[in-house]
């Protein structure tokens, strides 16, 4: 049996749950409360030494790290488009795993933390990161259908749960369209799991904030 530690209103963690989607897998998914530091414990030490989630159990194997376990899930379960091995492929795929742990990690990612867990509206620092990846994918996607290659990769799904709700950071995708039009491809894979709604205190500082631009943009 798959073991995932998660927490739902993390993108890092929905990643691997939107995986396991579509690849069909059955899983547990055990929801650690972040607040109580229950990602810190002996256990989840003894699990993931940095502390963090997610973290996956396959059995008597266990990796941390969103992207780690994507490329594990992709070689074990998935079918070979989802983790190419030509050179090339794997090349492309690795490149937008990297971008993950940069610029949407430093742009969308941090919106969001800004705005719902902080109540505060993103930095410019952070709105500029976000602008500079929305071009790059923009040109990218005007390339082709997916971020590296014909087919989905783990690229996409890397790179999907912090765009889904860019709104959530108050980021406007609408000047976007190719970024919008590959998000409604995703969204339309077999097997598609959602981004978890917000939490009614989340979801509070939101509306607060949007309220607050939409006084200032009046």
């Amino acid at each position: 049996m798959i073991t995932l530690y998660t927490y739902a209103q993390s993108g890092n963690c929905h990643k691997v749950r939107l995986f396991l989607g579509l690849l069909g897998l059955a899983f547990e998914a055990r929801e650690l409360n972040l607040a109580q530091g229950e990602h810190k414990t002996e256990e989840m030490l003894a699990l993931n030494p940095f502390g963090q989630v997610p973290v996956l159990s396959d059995g008597e194997k266990t990796f941390s790290d969103s992207q780690a376990i994507l490329v594990y899930l992709a070689r074990r379960y998935g079918a070979d488009h989802w983790l190419p091995l030509d050179p090339e492929g794997l090349a492309k795929v690795t490149r937008w795993l990297a971008a993950t742990a940069g610029e949407v990690q430093f742009g969308p990612a941090a919106a969001r933390v800004a705005v719902i867990f902080r109540g505060e509206a993103p930095s410019d620092e952070v709105r500029n990161c976000t602008t500079r990846l929305l071009q790059a994918m923009s040109r990218t996607l005007a390339l082709g259908e997916w971020l590296a290659g014909d087919q989905p990769t783990i690229a996409d799904v890397a790179v999907f749960p912090y765009l889904s709700v860019a709104h959530h950071g108050l980021i406007d995708l609408s000047p976007f369209p190719r970024v919008r039009d590959w998000l409604a491809r995703v969204a339309a894979l077999p097997g598609f799991v959602p981004m978890p709604a917000l939490t009614p205190v989340f979801a509070d500082r939101l509306a607060t904030l949007q309220a607050a631009q939409a006084i200032k943009a009046a």
